[in-house]
């Protein structure tokens, strides 16, 4: 039991697994700044834009029955399908996944500026090893006559 205990608590301290419960952690923040984002501002101009719609409210009743609001079905229990919640749901979506999808892109052109091949200003002199500018025509160190 203790060696059990003893790898867990190797398994759980390694930094792979904290760095993956931070990012779960700022993926859930994030994930609610989006969609009070998505239900706070872009929603409500969209929605007046349309003819004063309000998404969040916007059902289709299967009962056959008459209900004001979307709450009031609920209350009721009545089959409903709630398509206003899923197009919010939807540009939820859309707009995390184009934020990741920025991110990604900026963090991979970071990562091939990094990878560019630097040219060579130097190269090692053939008799000593000893690095030299590459127009050098003798070795600074061994003063050997040094072919072009």
């Amino acid at each position: 039991m203790r060696k059990i205990l003893t790898e867990f608590r190797e398994f759980a301290l390694r930094g792979n697994v904290i760095d993956m419960a931070i990012g779960i952690i700022l993926g859930v923040a994030f994930g609610k700044i989006i969609t009070s984002l998505v239900n706070d501002l872009l929603m409500p101009p969209i929605g007046l834009l349309l003819g004063n719609v309000d998404f969040s409210n916007l059902f289709v009743n299967l009962s056959g029955q008459s209900y004001t609001s979307l709450e009031s079905a609920k209350a009721a229990g009545a089959p409903i399908i709630s398509y206003g919640i899923f197009i919010n749901t939807v540009i939820d979506f859309i707009i995390v996944a184009l934020v990741i999808f920025l991110l990604v892109r900026l963090i991979n052109q970071m990562k091939r500026q990094k990878e560019v091949p630097t040219i060579p200003t130097t190269k090692d002199c053939p008799y000593c090893l000893s690095s030299i500018p590459l127009k050098a025509v003798r070795c600074p160190q061994c003063t050997s006559q040094l072919s072009t």
